[in-house]
């Protein structure tokens, strides 16, 4: 059949030109077997004028494809496209009938079966060009039609869809399933999940509610019913206080799904899951508030998406970035989660900062997207936390209230329909004197992180304030001026947090003494990098956990963090004040983004191999005065985050097998199965364990997530034998995208250095390989987790760059190879 062809821009341009699509008849048949599924479709539609266009469609067979009824010839179907000639001006009626294969890559229909009974589950992801996998489609975002879908599944299942549906008949151990039919939406929004799911249902604002997820879950999400169904109402009811266009579909399904390669996807009305948010094991506060800010997210993208479509890739920021903001803003508004912005300062801002200083970054808002190849690629840190970053900087510069109407006008205007950057900027624009295109310009359609630097100058009346900016963006900052008080109990105070516009405000004069910390981006509303001036960086280094803010905190932590990265500051000084604060750090957020970016950056990568001992003691020392910290019970969320990173960052078996076989850690907390594989996994790389036990332990934890922890644990053992077993499984196979990402994070490990040497030269024509047999999703895992991350030298960054240089591949995978070795680069930059 060939590979799929990638649409371009002017492909779509031109179809959009010609049709008008009305509506899709799709009848899906789920019961026939466990390698295809029928799929029968009837779409409606108008040429404005004669001409040729085509329909996008990936079968295992195409059975029959009729337009207005002459029958077309199946063998025209290449490349996912069958032609559709010589249209007449009006209607047309296209039939087409297809058998379809299941994909266990997350793509199109994804099939999975439960190891823990047996039983089996079906769900679609469309996005972003994956219809064809499903049903045919004249598949592009602007092509937007109403959808009714019937679908025939085994009798014991549920069927899920866009809209209410409802069983309509039963024959032969197989039930048929109408959807009700949806408004206008893009094809990529559909979306279908099928299987014996566990649900519990609700009522609010009138409407049908529902979460859903795998019976072998059912008691973890009954658990936690009443919190995700609180947090999706409290925030549902929170985003019809601030936009004025009510919710446009006519219920709100949440399925938590198996293997799914994303956090969440946002279809309308079936909002899909990792189901890795229904909790098995004891998790953290950050963790819940993440899955409430995702949850929060895909309820933004029914405006933000699904109602308001973009009209092309190019502005999927339209989607993404504004979803981002207003999930952590609408988190934060309609419950009790108040540190929703020092999470998002942790981990989302230094995703986006990391992503802008490396070879792909893009603009958040790139003009030059020319296939839908290209669209895919800009699904990243700059899409989702620059473009957030940017919004939150629109609003402190526009006005909340502007912001607000601006984006009120939008759906207004555009409702049901497609837009475009300049629509948006035009609805902003009718609400403020201020020149929000050139704020767009300036922020959204350039690339790269500007850098702020203070320079302090001191005279007798008092001291001033320079602002340096490396770039060309402007931003309005707070600077937040910290004293120290001589109290035991509270060491600093906030003198004071002046705002300032860089360039505008970059010199301050101030009365009155120098403070003993000066902080750029108090507040994190900015985004940029941030230096120190002398005597403030050596305030923080020895005095960072005395502030009382932990967003300053944070924002501290992620500035040492871009030194480090950049070569300005040692490593070991930052392990040292990791190691000094992090016994007193109260926030959760900060000590898992802390403890993280030290064990698996510092410690794997940034430091020489005779130094990795001494960063991985300062690390478990940390994690032991944490541990020692809560014995009370004080915080367990605390205390499980510091015995996680304990359990990583072992250089010795025998406190962590004590652990193991006494099935708690000193103290508590009792071991569920996560802690029991993370500790097995760790175990497996120290050679402790072997075959013997990891058998066992799947015997005894038998779940999809036990199969998983076994396929990493399997990969992880130092024996030659065992590597390549593990090598075959991830690149010879058809293994599923949960367990190819499993098997790969278990094969590298920095301690096994000499063992795997053979293994990444044979890296690179591997995952091309791969890349070209199995699709976008196995090649992005490709390039994500079973890169050698762990081989920071200069040997092999040439042997990468070389190969690149040489070879064609698939561009997921080019784009993740590109920018791990500018990691590899940057991190033999820092070893200096």
């Amino acid at each position: 059949m060939g590979a799929m062809s990638a649409l371009t821009r002017n492909e779509a341009q031109l179809r959009a030109q010609l049709l008008d699509v009305h509506d899709y008849a799709v009848a899906l048949d789920l019961s026939t077997g466990e390698e295809t599924f029928g799929s029968t479709t009837v779409i409606r539609f108008t040429a404005r004028a004669a001409g040729d266009t085509f329909v996008e469609l990936e079968p295992h067979e195409l059975r029959a494809a009729v337009l207005d009824g002459r029958p077309l010839d199946a063998a025209e179907l290449k490349d996912g496209r069958l032609p559709l000639r010589g249209l007449a001006e009006g209607p047309h009626e296209l039939r087409v009938d297809a058998l379809m294969p299941y994909s266990t890559t997350g793509e199109g229909m994804h099939r999975f079966t439960d190891p823990t009974d047996g039983e089996t589950y079906l769900y679609t992801q469309l996005f972003l060009d994956n219809v064809r996998r499903v049903f045919a489609a004249f598949d592009q975002p602007d092509l937007k039609a109403v959808f009714t879908l019937t679908v025939t599944a085994p009798e014991e299942w549920t069927v899920l869809a866009n809209g209410v549906t409802e069983r309509t008949a039963t024959r032969d151990g197989a039930s048929v399933w109408q959807a009700a039919t949806t408004p206008l939406i893009s094809t990529y929004l559909v979306a279908v999940a099928a299987g014996p799911w566990h649900s519990v249902r609700t009522e609010h604002a009138g409407l049908p509610f529902g979460i859903h997820c795998r019976r072998s879950l059912a008691p973890y999400l009954d658990a936690d019913a009443e919190e995700i169904l609180g947090i999706t109402t409290a925030c549902f009811d929170r985003f019809h206080e601030r936009f004025a266009e009510p919710y446009p579909f006519d219920s709100y399904d949440q399925a938590f799904v198996p293997e799914f390669n994303a956090g969440a996807m946002e279809n309308p009305g079936l909002v899909t899951f990792r189901d890795d948010y229904v909790f098995r094991s004891a998790v953290t506060d950050t963790e819940r508030q993440s899955r409430g800010v995702t949850i929060a997210h895909e309820m933004a993208h029914m405006w933000f998406g699904d109602l308001v479509t973009l009209r092309w890739w190019d502005d999927i920021w339209l989607n993404e970035s504004f979803a981002e903001y207003m999930g952590y803003r609408i988190l934060s508004e309609a419950t009790d989660r108040t540190g929703t912005w020092t999470e998002f300062a942790v981990t989302r801002k230094a995703w986006g900062y990391d992503a802008d200083q490396r070879p792909s970054t893009h603009p958040v808002a790139p003009e030059d997207v020319p296939d839908t190849a290209a669209a895919l690629l800009n699904f990243d840190g700059i899409s989702y936390a620059k473009g957030a970053s940017a919004l939150r900087q629109l609003v402190t510069w526009l006005g909340d209230e502007d912001f607000l109407a601006g984006i009120n006008t939008h759906f207004a205007r555009h409702r049901f329909g497609n837009a475009s950057l300049a629509d948006f900027t035009d609805s902003l624009a009718a609400h403020t004197t201020r020149d929000v295109h050139a704020w767009a310009d300036a922020w959204l359609r350039t690339s790269g992180t500007d850098t702020l630097t203070p320079r302090v100058e001191e005279d007798p009346a008092g001291w001033t304030l320079t602002v340096d900016r490396e770039g060309s963006r402007p931003h309005r900052i707070g600077v937040g001026l910290y004293d120290r008080t001589g109290s035991e109990a509270h060491p600093f105070e906030l003198r004071e947090r002046v705002e300032l516009d860089v360039p505008g405000d970059e010199v301050l004069a101030v009365a009155g003494p120098r403070p003993a910390l000066l902080l750029l981006n108090d507040g994190d509303l900015g985004y940029a990098k941030i230096r120190f001036d002398g005597d403030s960086l050596e305030t923080a280094l020895r005095e960072l956990s005395a502030l009382p803010d932990p967003l300053a905190r944070a924002v501290i932590w992620n500035a040492l963090r871009d030194l480090v990265r950049d070569g300005d500051l040692d490593p070991a000084a930052y392990l040292e004040a990791a190691h000094a604060h992090l016994p007193e750090e109260t926030d959760l957020a900060v000590v898992q983004g802390v403890l993280a970016f030290a064990r698996h950056q510092i410690a794997d990568r940034y430091v020489e191999a005779a130094d990795r001992g001494a960063a991985l003691a300062l690390i478990t020392s940390a994690a032991k005065a944490l541990i020692r910290r809560t014995e009370d019970g004080s915080d367990p969320g605390l205390r499980l985050a510091a015995v996680r990173t304990f359990i990583s960052a072992a250089a010795q078996p025998d406190v962590i097998a004590a652990w193991l076989a006494e099935d708690t850690v000193t103290g508590g907390p009792e071991l569920d199965p996560e802690l029991r594989w993370q500790i097995l996994a760790r175990l497996a790389v120290l050679g402790a364990v072997g075959e013997e036990e990891i058998a066992a332990e799947l015997d005894r934890d038998p779940s999809a997530t036990g199969h998983e922890g076994a396929a990493r644990c399997r990969a992880a053992l130092p024996d030659p034998a065992a590597k390549e077993a593990a090598w075959e499984r991830m690149f010879d196979s058809d293994l599923s995208n949960y367990l190819f990402n499993a098997t790969a994070s278990g094969f590298w490990q920095p301690e096994q250095e000499e063992l795997v040497r053979p293994w990444v030269e044979r890296y690179y024509p591997a995952a091309v390989a791969l890349a070209e047999r199995r699709g976008p999703a196995l090649a992005e895992a490709a390039g994500r987790y079973a890169f050698p991350a762990h081989a920071v030298d200069a040997g092999s960054l040439e042997l990468g760059r070389a190969f690149l240089k040489d070879t064609e591949m698939p561009p997921s995978l080019h784009r993740k190879l590109i920018d791990q070795l500018d990691d590899v680069a940057r991190a033999l930059n820092v070893r200096g």
